[in-house]
């Protein structure tokens, strides 16, 4: 009987050191951005914000793309417990198409240490409009 209640207190120690382990948590306030429809060479800056939920410190330590039209940047310092932070995320809107693009965040977050962001829309040509054709003028309007 002694050695079972040595045991139980042994584990109930234990579990309350574990349970109050400090980890850092990451969470983004969207994981995805529209572009919607902008013209050819407008601002591609978006920004993804995220707080570091957790009881530690969040370290971002890598943001990769899926090409290299699309550059993150991630923060260099750590972010504190209940501080917010952002990824800056550069879309080269030179390029007239559709964008579906997937951005790779690498942290020391305990429950998710990737995350997925993605940014979407359409890049058109200056004052293009989906749906709507470009009227030629006439010859009277012209002149």
């Amino acid at each position: 009987m002694k050695k079972f209640l040595t045991l139980f207190i042994a584990f109930f120690i234990l579990t309350l050191v574990h349970s109050q382990e400090k980890k850092p948590e990451i969470s983004f306030e969207k994981t995805v951005i529209d572009y919607g429809t902008v013209n050819k060479g407008d601002n591609g800056i978006r920004e993804f914000v995220f707080k570091n939920t957790g009881n530690a410190p969040l370290i971002i330590s890598n943001v990769k793309s899926t090409c290299g039209c699309t550059i993150p940047k991630k923060p260099e310092k750590p972010i504190l417990p209940g501080e917010s932070e952002k990824i800056q995320v550069k879309y080269d809107t030179k390029r007239v198409g559709f964008i579906r693009k997937s951005i790779t965040v690498t942290s020391n977050a305990a429950s998710s240490p990737t995350t997925i962001l993605k940014i979407k829309g359409q890049v058109v040509e200056n004052n293009q409009q989906i749906g709507i054709e470009r009227k030629k003028k006439s010859i009277v309007e012209v002149y």
